[in-house]
């Protein structure tokens, strides 16, 4: 009997302590992804320039979900809407202004970079990491998209980000150093010296 209550008495005590024991929370290293903890502790993402946005359309995973950013960007014309897209909607969205290719792969496919396709590419230099690259397809030109950001610099009073920009696909295989400026909240252009 006194062996039933010595055993009571230690997985008692035993209890107690583990109950007392401080839980410890960590950062996974460096080398690891975050395992969806920004997406359930952070609401906003942190922009190069310092702007917080709702959501990385998968930027942060290293793919741009182009379909998301689509829907986004559907009713614009031109690409010219930055962050003006559903402002207090969480329908937010970094874009880059004018067409990025023009002689780079012909004008045909030139004009296939459409308004998804500059949404990725502002979304990617706004949450983008230096080095790591973002890629996604345009199913309607069937082309591969990969853009790395680079170095920042300023350029007239503008925040702007060096990147290469990769196109593959339909007999394209092509890459290319460019640079953009942050012209307005969540607008960027083509930098040209």
């Amino acid at each position: 009997m006194t062996k039933i209550k010595s055993c009571k008495i230690r997985m008692s005590l035993f209890v107690m302590l583990i109950s007392l024991a401080p839980q410890v929370y960590a950062d996974p290293p460096p080398w690891a992804s975050a395992h969806g903890w920004r997406k359930q502790h952070d609401a906003y993402y942190t922009g190069y320039t310092g702007r917080q946005w709702s959501n990385d359309y998968g930027i942060s995973d290293g793919h741009c979900n182009r379909a998301a950013i689509a829907t986004v960007v559907g009713g614009a014309v031109g690409g010219a809407i930055g962050s003006a897209i559903g402002e207090g909607d969480n329908r937010a969205v970094a874009i880059i202004l004018g067409t990025v290719l023009g002689s780079f792969i012909g004008h045909k496919i030139g004009q296939d970079f459409d308004d998804a396709d500059r949404g990725c590419l502002g979304h990617t230099l706004e949450l983008g990491v230096q080095q790591r690259p973002v890629t996604w397809i345009n199913p309607e030109n069937g082309l591969n998209y990969t853009v790395t950001p680079l170095n920042g610099f300023s350029a007239s009073g503008n925040k702007c980000r060096n990147y290469t920009l990769g196109i593959k696909g339909n007999g394209i295989n092509d890459a290319r150093h460019e640079s953009a400026c942050l012209i307005s909240d969540g607008t960027w252009k083509r930098y040209q010296d």
